[in-house]
């Protein structure tokens, strides 16, 4: 990334802007939720219909202020990272769930927040990797994986490795989207809307050369496409570039191991799941490695 791009060396994390990447991790809670009412609509066709919501609703804004679109001019490191991030992962991540069984994919795939820890203390000003974080992290991890677990499906079969090695695959690229977003500060949250419409325009063309067209049958399943668009595949991606950019990207990492929890008990709140001792487990590992994380970056800032 060029000098001008990247974020002075003296970082002090934003306490606004950390509530703005949890707020994408609660957009992100509700993925399965409105995925699972969406119907059968294959994966990249999803994808594509999403993005295009999200990337439009960013482009809304411009209406207002023409001036504001020119936020696309950025060097092509710039849009290599953002639609690197943005298909780059989902891509990847598609690909595991066809090549290995979901739920293992899924638990691989949830090494990203850990890595978000571990890449972050590379970050200027950053006060290097600190013991809270690192153990907030596995704590959360070790959640998630209770979580996974609990439903006693996993079988890490030889045969789905290549599955395997695509979600480790997606876990680096969200892993290393999100802490090099904080390097390139100075690029505007806007441009995320160009990501999202190139992202878009990919997904249209793997799902033209992998799938076949399945359309949302009623209004609620294009309810559900639309709020996918506007929530966990739209504003999310939004506020997630602002809290990497301007807030605590250890915290947010540490955090984010409460996204697949809360999407669980919001399936079991509308009946898409059954509740269970594992579910309660999982939220307090998740629990413990948040507050594990908040007291070490306390000490961050106080240091």
């Amino acid at each position: 990334m060029s000098r001008s791009a990247s974020i002075s060396a003296a970082r002090t994390p934003n306490a606004s802007a950390t509530i703005a990447g949890f707020g994408a991790i609660l957009l992100w809670s509700l993925l399965a939720l409105f995925t699972a009412a969406s119907g059968t609509v294959p994966p990249f066709q999803l994808a594509a219909m999403t993005f295009l919501v999200g990337g439009l609703c960013g482009c809304a804004t411009w209406i207002a202020r023409p001036s504001r679109a020119r936020v696309l001019v950025q060097p092509w490191p710039v849009w290599l990272l953002g639609v690197g991030g943005l298909f780059g992962y989902h891509a990847l991540y598609f690909s595991a769930l066809r090549l290995a069984p979901p739920a293992e994919a899924g638990l691989i795939n949830y090494l990203w927040p850990l890595l978000i820890v571990l890449f972050s203390a590379r970050l200027p000003g950053s006060g290097g990797l600190r013991r809270g974080h690192l153990a907030g992290a596995v704590l959360g991890l070790a959640g998630v994986a209770a979580l996974f677990a609990g439903r006693g499906d996993l079988d890490f079969a030889a045969g789905a490795l290549p599955g395997y090695v695509a979600s480790l695959a997606a876990a680096f690229v969200w892993a290393g989207y999100s802490v090099l977003s904080a390097r390139v500060g100075q690029v505007p949250t806007d441009a995320v809307a160009g990501f999202c419409l190139v992202t878009a325009a990919l997904s249209l063309v793997c799902h033209l050369a992998f799938e076949t067209t399945v359309w949302p049958a009623d209004a609620v399943q294009w309810g559900a496409v639309l709020l996918l668009g506007l929530g966990p595949v739209g504003a999310a991606f939004y506020l997630w570039d602002i809290g990497c950019k301007r807030g605590d990207v250890r915290l947010l990492g540490v955090t984010a191991y409460a996204a697949p929890v809360l999407s669980t008990l919001i399936l079991v709140a509308t009946g898409y799941a059954s509740p269970s001792p594992v579910l309660a487990l999982a939220c307090l590992l998740i629990v413990a490695g948040a507050l594990t994380a908040v007291q070490a970056s306390r000490a961050v800032r106080g240091a």
